[in-house]
């Protein structure tokens, strides 16, 4: 037996807890781990609070995200003993997930953990910070170098933005941070903004076109601050769009595309390429200071998860939350 926080639906009633399960409740896959920890990341959030639609089978086990040893594969890259990370791939919302002391995956969906890092760090990192690097790494392959001019990063506080200030700052490049908490002003510049905006200055309806400002923006929220964000890059720069906590509405003209040369570029964790995975976690665990990850980082048990991830969509939470699984 082993414990897992369950999410299930039945007669239109919606349940989230955590369960003692055993084997037979684990979903087909190829490889099946020990997990360590895993994390709440803001789809994890939407999943246990059943705030969206996110999860389309019934029992679920919540967490997108985890890390662990492998203890039993069937799969030629991957033998017991093995540590390996876990982000996406339909987890946590079409086959079960890692918010359990023990998960059966794919062997084809594991990336294995850098040495830099620790199973706990990893998921300190998780599909937020996973995604931001992949943000960093679509700016790069655009073009975009250090002393180009500033980077915006909105939901500063969040998962991505922190982990997205942290690289950027560390790559080189001013920073400026979006947010709606002045009281993180320290905390954001510990991480590396140079600059702090309120989130209000783009969260309305603005303009098409809006003075130039920024040289690149790595976006997580959506919505009027995508549009505003878009509407102020300066000519020829580019947006990484990963997220929608504003709204997944883009209330936008084609103006900063067309006649600014403005670049928008969608960023997905989900669904991305393998050799991809491997180039942003060989990223992180060159280019994230351990130590900034340390500052943003919150440890809970499962039993807190629920609790944790109605933190999390109410706003209230900073950085990231890792959840020790394991026993």
């Amino acid at each position: 037996m082993f414990s897992a926080l369950v999410l299930d639906k039945s007669d239109g009633s919606f349940s989230a807890g955590v369960r003692e399960v055993d084997d037979s409740f684990l979903p087909e896959g190829d490889v099946t781990i020990a997990v360590d920890y895993s994390t709440l990341n803001y789809k994890d959030g939407l999943a246990i609070t059943n705030r969206s639609p996110v999860v389309r089978s019934w029992p679920m086990v919540a967490g997108i995200d985890g890390a662990g040893t492998v203890t039993q594969s069937t799969h030629a890259a991957w033998k017991a003993g093995d540590q390996v990370v876990h982000n996406g791939w339909g987890v946590g919302e079409t086959h079960k997930g890692c918010l359990a002391a023990k998960a059966r995956l794919k062997g084809d969906w594991l990336v294995r953990l850098p040495e830099a890092f620790t199973s706990r760090q990893a998921m300190a990192i998780g599909t937020a910070g996973y995604t931001a690097m992949l943000c960093v790494l679509a700016l790069e392959r655009y073009g975009v170098k250090p002393g180009d001019g500033e980077v915006l990063v909105t939901g500063a506080t969040g998962g991505v933005g922190s982990v997205a200030i942290a690289l950027l700052a560390r790559l080189g490049h001013k920073v400026t941070a979006a947010t709606g908490k002045a009281s993180e002003a320290d905390y954001l510049k510990k991480l590396g903004a140079q600059g702090v905006i309120d989130r209000t200055e783009l969260a309305a309806p603005g303009k098409p076109l809006q003075k130039e400002r920024w040289a690149a923006v790595v976006d997580a929220v959506g919505s009027h601050t995508l549009a505003n964000a878009c509407a102020q890059t300066r000519y020829g720069g580019a947006v990484a769009a990963c997220g929608l906590a504003q709204g997944l509405d883009l209330p936008a003209t084609v103006m900063p595309f067309i006649l600014r040369s403005v670049a928008l570029l969608g960023v997905d964790s989900v669904m991305a390429p393998i050799e991809r995975r491997r180039e942003a976690w060989t990223r992180l665990a060159r280019d994230l200071d351990p130590a900034l990850l340390a500052t943003m980082t919150r440890e809970i048990g499962l039993n807190q998860a629920v609790a944790a991830a109605e933190e999390l969509m109410a706003g209230k939470v900073r950085g990231r939350i890792v959840v020790k699984t394991g026993r």
